[in-house]
């Protein structure tokens, strides 16, 4: 009994030694063929082993604390398939405006007076409740959170803003988080108590959409949102036309070319050129092409105005702590009579730090243009402001 106990441990000593060594093999040989280029991929599809070791660390990153007390920590993503990296905006509408009270009434805007049948039913009175729309990249927000009415916001500054819940359209479209320990959760506007932001570890995804948009008017470099939400080389395009769908990874695409006005001509990193036709994402349908142009900020061309987009190269842009803090705007004011004004500026009753923008179309491209970007705004002469009107221009 002794030497058959001895004997079977040695041939399990032997057993395990041979699978030891077999399973090495098999690991060896699996890691190579992870390394190889998948013969039927698109080269632009294959994540190479430098962009494997590469830092991503663009993405937003937070912790997500739901109504139980539950906390999700991870890489996130709005919307599900939307708002991604910290270049991104977050959008909303403010409550409340402090600045009103500080503009004598005579010099608010008056509302329109209302009218039934020719008789008015109330005389027009100043405005007191400006609009203020809410846009601030991620980069530049520490923490957002719910109380189930309203939504408030603080910034890297300490500036605190009251948003709208039901006017905040990125909350309400939920958030994606990719947890450490659980995995990858969706939550809901409902679900969720509060976000706290701050860096993370670099994450490894594919590339981001990144190249140079050429229009009538001239070209924007930088990284790309195509119909405003896609910015991963993993989205995709989709097109319905009359013999289906079409759906195309952005990883696979070299440039999209405006064929017509409903149809794009699009050429694939291989090489291949298709027709795209229909309604769907490359053509009239199409709500415009984000591009993060450093030289303004963020443009929004319509698809109206495009010629070709070229994609090419270009990291997963600035980390968490890339943005600073934002600063009060000052300045000096030149007045039409020679008087000049310095101090702290509250631009159009409403943006006073150098993290909030400009906004304003110029021959129908849309510019967000960062207040800490500017260095002078000159308005035109008063005999040219109603002829340059229409077109929002000013020398910035």
């Amino acid at each position: 009994m002794m030497k058959a106990t001895i004997a079977g441990v040695v041939i399990a000593i032997v057993l395990i030694v041979l699978f030891a060594l077999v399973g090495q093999r098999i690991l060896k040989r699996a890691l190579e063929k992870a390394e190889e280029p998948d013969a039927g991929s698109s080269p632009a599809a294959t994540l190479t082993a430098a962009e494997a070791t590469e830092a991503h660390d663009g993405f937003i990153f937070g912790r997500v604390t739901v109504g139980d007390g539950t906390i999700y920590e991870g890489r996130l993503r709005f919307g599900g398939d939307e708002e991604a990296f910290w270049g991104d905006y977050f959008n909303g509408s403010r409550k409340g405006n402090p600045w009103v009270a500080q503009v004598p009434p005579e010099q608010l805007r008056k509302s329109a007076p209302v009218e039934i049948f020719g008789f008015r039913i109330f005389q027009s009175q100043p405005e007191t409740d400006v609009p203020r729309p809410f846009m601030a990249r991620f980069g530049d927000i520490t923490r957002v959170e719910s109380n189930g009415r309203d939504l408030r916001v603080t910034l890297k500054s300490g500036t605190v803003f009251d948003l709208d819940l039901f006017a905040a359209d990125d909350f309400a479209d939920g958030v994606r988080v990719w947890d450490g320990s659980r995995g990858v959760v969706d939550l809901t506007e409902s679900d969720i108590r509060s976000i706290d932001f701050r860096p993370g570890s670099p994450v490894v995804a594919s590339p981001r959409l990144h190249g140079t948009v050429r229009t009538r008017w001239g070209e924007f470099t930088g990284f790309i949102q195509w119909n405003r939400a896609k910015g991963l080389g993993s989205d995709e395009l989709d097109v319905p036309t009359a013999k289906g769908e079409v759906r195309l990874r952005f990883d696979t695409v070299r440039s999209i070319a405006r064929n017509s006005r409903n149809s794009a001509l699009v050429t694939l990193v291989d090489g291949e050129p298709i027709i795209l036709s229909g309604n769907g994402e490359d053509g009239i349908a199409n709500r415009g092409i984000y591009v993060d142009d450093r030289r303004y900020g963020r443009v929004l061309i319509p698809w109206g105005v495009v010629e070709r987009v070229e994609f090419s190269p270009g990291g997963s842009g600035p980390s968490y702590d890339d943005f600073p803090a934002g600063r009060p705007l000052t300045g000096e004011v030149t007045l039409r009579d020679g008087r000049r004004l310095a101090g702290r500026l509250v631009y159009d009753l409403d943006e006073s730090e150098t993290t909030e923008t400009l906004d304003a179309p110029s021959q129908f491209i849309d510019y967000t243009i960062f207040f800490g970007l500017v260095d002078s705004i000159v308005l035109p002469a008063p005999e040219k402001r109603g002829a340059e009107r229409g077109a929002g221009r000013a020398s910035v």
